[in-house]
């Protein structure tokens, strides 16, 4: 059963009914076999007539109530098709929330089935959708079965594209495109770049911190290139070992830490190196790359922005960690209080994301209630986020934990609206320890 649906009354944009045969089954009952569909949808209403619907016609319907959930669950696993409400805030009825979130979409998977939903008189935004990628579109309110009709229509005009990677397990035709997330202008003009690097056939080197993302932005651009249907090659350059399978290599070749080679090496790697493989390089810098080399693996260098530089997409990142956590460990999918937040978006992360999502997945499984709150946050964590913060910068150490601290408290007291027993139990303070730090930073 999707989440989020309400017993509310009837609504404008339902479906006509369909009838019903002496069975119980809907005609809109379809022979298809099962899939998996997301729909991005606000209304709860609109949304429990669909999921019934193609329930009895045997398939599974996913929900997310706008674009940030969509994409969170788009990046963790793959659906047959995305029906996408062309509005989904109250009040719009322009359609440009939904041909935005169908840009994003179809930029980060073109073989992306999508069916958008419209209604009367939004026939020119249907269009535009369809320009933009969408297969079809159905008009609110719509037929259950001509609803059906058209996704599993346009499912089955599937390119060959879309089909899971040669060579390999069925189950591989679920994983997920790959999806750098993030709102932030950094993070908009990385996915710029790798749309238009991807396709091409030019070697290139990710820099940036480690756990900031750059397997994945690798993994992004394999996925935008030619060879996307076959398992990119992944070889770690330590292990001189693995350095066996460049023989005869094609397609994507992912190479890690050719920083860390001394130039011997370096030389070696170049003659090793097959003319019919495309390299993408992860690595700390390439200023230790020799020049030849880095004319073969480097053309293009993209360098990851660390977490710190990317506005909210902190507080953005942990929702998605705690609904992958959530269904990971099969647990409720807890909110982040005001305080929690503050924290994410205050704190420099020890392993970039990578230290968030574990954190996120450890205030999951330490939480007993429907809340994740500050306490709990730094209960998570083996140690402050902030000694990501180098020795050599004690100045800039003291002025992050103090802004942290002071931007925690403040959100605190606001949540809890200036109850100081309440707001020093959510800190994990007892009163006295919370009014010295409130004087302390002039609250």
């Amino acid at each position: 059963m999707m989440k989020r649906l309400s017993d509310k009354g009837d609504n404008k944009d339902c479906p006509l009914p369909d009838r019903v045969s002496g069975i119980g089954q809907s005609q809109a009952a379809s022979s298809q076999q099962p899939r998996e569909i997301l729909l991005v949808d606000d209304n709860p209403d609109v949304a429990r007539a669909i999921e019934i619907a193609f329930r009895i016609a045997g398939h599974r319907l996913h929900g997310a109530a706008g674009a940030e959930e969509a994409h969170s669950l788009l990046a963790r696993r793959r659906f047959d098709a995305v029906i996408l409400d062309l509005n989904f805030s109250q009040g719009r009825s322009d359609g440009s929330e939904g041909l935005a979130c169908l840009a994003r979409i179809m930029a980060d998977d073109p073989a992306a089935c999508v069916v958008v939903l419209t209604a009367h008189g939004g026939i020119r935004t249907a269009v535009a959708a369809m320009q933009s990628g969408a297969r079809d579109f159905a008009v609110k309110p719509w037929s259950n079965a001509d609803l059906i009709a058209k996704v599993e229509a346009a499912i089955a005009r599937r390119p060959a594209s879309a089909a899971r990677p040669s060579g390999s397990p069925p189950e591989a035709e679920r994983e997920p495109v790959p999806r750098l997330l993030g709102e932030s202008a950094p993070m908009i003009a990385l996915r710029d770049l790798v749309r238009r690097v991807g396709p091409t056939a030019a070697g290139v080197a990710i820099t940036g911190p480690s756990g900031s993302g750059r397997t994945l932005a690798g993994l992004a651009i394999h996925a935008a290139s030619a060879h996307a249907r076959e398992r990119p090659l992944r070889i770690d350059l330590r292990d001189r070992a693995a350095w066996d399978q460049l023989a005869g290599a094609s397609g994507s070749v992912i190479l890690r830490h050719p920083d860390r080679l001394g130039e011997v090496e370096q030389e070696q790697l170049l003659a090793a190196l097959p003319d019919s493989a495309r390299t993408i390089t992860i690595c700390d810098s390439t200023g230790p790359v020799m020049p030849a080399l880095m004319r073969r693996i480097a053309v293009v260098e993209i360098a990851m922005p660390p977490l710190a530089a990317r506005g909210e997409d902190p507080v953005l990142l942990a929702r998605h960690f705690l609904r992958r956590a959530a269904e990971r460990f099969g647990r409720a999918e807890p909110v982040l209080g005001a305080a929690a937040v503050a924290a994410i978006r205050s704190a420099v992360w020890t392993d970039e994301v990578r230290g968030l999502a574990l954190a996120m997945e450890r205030a999951l499984l330490l939480t007993d209630g429907e809340a994740i709150d500050a306490a709990l946050l730094c209960a998570a964590r083996p140690s402050s986020p902030t000694t990501a913060a180098t020795a050599a910068e004690p100045g800039k150490r003291a002025y992050d934990l103090e802004r942290t601290e002071k931007a925690m408290i403040e959100s605190a007291l606001r949540e809890h609206g200036h109850n100081i027993s309440h707001a020093a139990r959510a800190l994990g303070l007892s009163r006295a320890a919370l009014y010295r730090r409130m004087e302390r930073h002039g609250l």
